[in-house]
């Protein structure tokens, strides 16, 4: 695993002038850019995946919830919209039928995207069954219908996602309860929601099922989104409500029991009952049954993989990217990440920066967030000053006539210098790049107020709010 490589006419080898081997366990986002680039350097790639192809973003992540999600969005619209002389009105929501083109376009994502890189590059090959370590550079993989294979290859790669964790509720596990997974492949309409968790993904998903009808009651630890500053949460928290939706704070099911098609959630003070249960209380890695003791890899106390700078793990030549890593669970960083750790197997030096990554909640309103909050810039040791631009300020919104949410940025008190933004608006992830952009460049948020923005367009909300750091806009 310590041999050096040989780069010679684009063909990356080993110090035994063999091509170089790397072996990728998981076939997801940062699998696949990993397998791409390595190919390019002249590697040849064994790819091991034991499910389903394409990992969790295409497959039951972020391409189902997106079409979940906008497809509620139109029903909602179609009942509630704030124009004047249009008429309002929807019929019944048909989970049957939403469900089989959500599950079409799914699955031709999964062909388009992953199946056909396979039969276009020859030398990527898929290997089906599940992967254990059994040394330092040593993988054996135990397939369903022919026997076990014994790699060791020159370099390896581990990519193979989270899943999502189960909570120690006593009597959950005794129950059919939903992962996110069944709750974008349902073609139930359920009465009554019940929703435990207050992150992104149970925001989006109670959101969602509310706008397709159902009645839903959200339990949150400590508040919506409590990784963002609590305006964040509460912003939400509002716009939950004036939709219908029941949002707990500070709630934790001491019980969870089921009887009759139905679950008795024990709170402190009440019960509730409801007719689907969503455990969403975030993810865990896949690390636990690859047996990464045997190699020496290191884990942290979540079982995610330990990695340096260039996406190494604790043992010369094995490589770590994506969720099963304390990496931001974001597919666009596990790919880039992926292509990186190929570049670093096949002789590079790369780096991945993760100074400046944006996110979305995709809810309605979106939150969109880049850089440092005020509490992470400080505690950075940066003095800042921030200025908040609530939509009534904003021409495209009072246009939409949807003023829900505001623009915040944060800048170094000394310099100006803009280091963080916060979103919280209709299309707000539309939004978040142009700031991430200007992050990035080193922009001041008096250059930011001196550009020309488009107008009427939402995303002239981060001129406005960079003018508020000199003079009253409303003005």
């Amino acid at each position: 695993m310590n041999q050096a490589e040989l780069v010679m006419e684009g063909i990356s080898y080993n110090g035994d002038g063999d091509r170089l081997h790397i072996a990728i366990v998981g076939s997801g986002g940062g699998a696949f850019a990993a397998a791409i680039r390595a190919v390019e350097a002249g590697a040849r790639v064994t790819m091991i995946e034991r499910g389903t192809l394409g990992g969790t973003c295409v497959n039951v992540g972020c391409v189902p919830s997106k079409i979940l999600l906008r497809a509620a969005e139109m029903n909602h619209r179609q009942m509630h919209h704030p124009f004047a002389g249009v008429p309002t009105g929807a019929g019944a929501v048909d989970r049957p039928a939403l469900l089989g083109q959500l599950q079409t376009r799914v699955e031709a994502l999964r062909r388009d995207k992953y199946e056909r890189i396979l039969a276009d590059h020859d030398g990527i090959e898929l290997t089906r069954g599940h992967a254990r370590f059994t040394g330092t550079g040593s993988v054996v993989v135990e397939q369903a219908d022919s026997g076990t294979a014994r790699l060791s290859p020159d370099r390896i790669l581990i990519a193979t996602g989270a899943s999502p964790a189960v909570p120690p509720i006593p009597g959950l596990t005794d129950t059919p309860w939903w992962t996110s997974t069944d709750a974008l492949f349902t073609d139930e309409a359920p009465q009554h929601l019940a929703v435990i968790g207050g992150s992104f993904v149970a925001c989006e998903i109670a959101q969602a099922f509310r706008r397709l009808g159902s009645r839903v009651t959200i339990l949150a630890r400590s508040r919506l989104l409590s990784y963002e500053a609590p305006e964040i949460g509460d912003a939400l928290e509002s716009a939950f409500e004036s939709e219908g939706i029941r949002v707990l704070r500070d709630t934790q099911a001491g019980r969870v029991s089921h009887d009759s098609g139905s679950f008795l959630l024990e709170l402190e003070g009440e019960n509730i009952d409801a007719d689907r249960l969503l455990v969403a209380t975030g993810r865990t890695p896949n690390t636990a049954d690859l047996d990464l003791d045997r190699a020496g890899i290191e884990t942290d106390g979540r079982g995610a993989v330990r990695i340096d700078a260039r996406l190494q793990t604790s043992v010369d030549g094995i490589y770590a990217v994506g969720d099963c890593t304390d990496m931001p669970q974001l597919v666009y960083v596990a790919a880039a990440a992926g292509t990186r750790a190929a570049v670093n197997m096949t002789g590079g030096d790369a780096m991945l920066d993760l100074s400046v990554v944006p996110s979305v909640v995709f809810t309605d309103p979106q939150i969109a967030a880049v850089g440092l909050d005020e509490a992470q810039a400080h505690a950075a040791g940066l003095e800042t000053v921030s200025r908040r631009l609530d939509l009534e300020q904003v021409p495209r919104a009072l246009a939409n006539f949807d003023t829900r949410g505001f623009v915040r940025l944060i800048a170094e008190a000394e310099s100006g210098r803009l280091v963080g933004a916060r979103v919280v608006a209709h299309n707000g992830g539309e939004i978040i790049q142009s700031a991430a952009l200007a992050i990035r460049a080193g922009m001041t948020v008096d250059g930011l107020a001196g550009e020309l923005f488009p107008y009427l367009t939402m995303v002239e909300s981060l001129k406005l709010c960079a003018q508020t750091f000199r003079k009253d806009v409303s003005q």
